[in-house]
């Protein structure tokens, strides 16, 4: 069977991405850049399916859950001029749950507890703060959402759930993903081909 091709968004910008602060689970709106940016990936997406041959209204769409993702998915679909909430939502692609670290910046969260902050910083992957997911759990359920998919996909998530699909289809390791940034009002594309970004 052809490998699925996924057309991968990453939320606009927050209020608290702009100050740094992680955000996890917490439901932190677009701020305005990040209303710009979320319309910025559509109008590339639609010139990606249209290089690829796809009806931009059949491929499939799939979001996080958390409203970030959810308000990028509808100005993504707005700027393709689809209807703006026909789209699924998976619980799978939620981004990586920071526990007790949300709402911190690095900085608070190194001042609050400094012998964790320097052991996290030597093993991203396998340690969470309390409360908090690993990445490597997070890589399991994303692996999980990539071995159900059966077509090409348009999907919109987050920045930790972007870093996992990296290293579970072997485009990133675990240490060169940790802290890979990525990028706001682009598009991701994972295929048979490799890994491209378009901004």
């Amino acid at each position: 069977m052809p490998t699925p091709t996924i057309y991968y968004i990453r939320h606009g910008e927050t209020s608290w991405n702009a100050e740094g602060r992680l955000q996890g689970a917490r439901d932190i709106p677009l701020n305005d850049l990040g209303r710009r940016q979320a319309a910025q990936a559509g109008g590339i997406l639609a010139e990606l399916l249209a290089r690829d041959g796809h009806d931009k209204a059949r491929i499939p769409y799939v979001a996080s859950p958390l409203v970030r993702a959810r308000a990028t998915m509808e100005l993504v679909r707005g700027a393709l001029q689809l209807p703006l909430q026909d789209y699924a939502v998976d619980d799978r692609l939620r981004e990586i749950g920071y526990g007790q670290w949300e709402g911190s910046t690095l900085a608070e969260m190194q001042l609050a507890d400094p012998a964790f902050y320097a052991r996290r910083l030597t093993d991203k992957w396998a340690l969470a703060p309390e409360g908090g997911e690993t990445y490597a759990s997070v890589q399991l359920r994303m692996r999980d959402w990539y071995d159900q998919l059966v077509t090409d996909t348009v999907a919109v998530a987050h920045g930790g759930t972007a870093r996992a699909l990296m290293v579970t289809l072997g485009f990133e390791t675990p240490q060169s993903a940790a802290d890979l940034p990525i990028a706001q009002g682009a598009v991701y594309v994972f295929s048979g081909d490799g890994l491209n970004r378009y901004s």
